[in-house]
């Protein structure tokens, strides 16, 4: 248990910040799957709008230091390239 006035104010800080963070991470979880399946549904169209809209989400994130800038940048290609691919 923290024992400084300091140590408290900081385990209050890191629980809303914890949650906040999550929500952050759930978000971006929840873009990425509905390119996903947008791609696996085959409209291509669909596919690159919920792809420009996953990247906007993604870059936030990113932006936010939720996830490293390299692993946003890894997402973002590897979704684009999927929805490159379609037929």
């Amino acid at each position: 248990m923290a024992n400084t006035a300091q140590a408290r104010k900081r385990a209050r800080q890191s629980v809303v910040r914890n949650q906040h963070n999550s929500s952050l991470r759930s978000m971006l979880r929840t873009a990425i799957k509905r390119v996903r399946s947008a791609i696996v549904a085959g409209d291509k169209s669909s596919a690159a709008e919920t792809l420009q809209k996953a990247t906007s989400v993604i870059d936030r994130v990113a932006d936010k230091n939720i996830i490293h800038k390299n692993k946003a940048a890894r997402h973002k290609s590897r979704l684009a390239a999927a929805v490159k691919a379609m037929a």
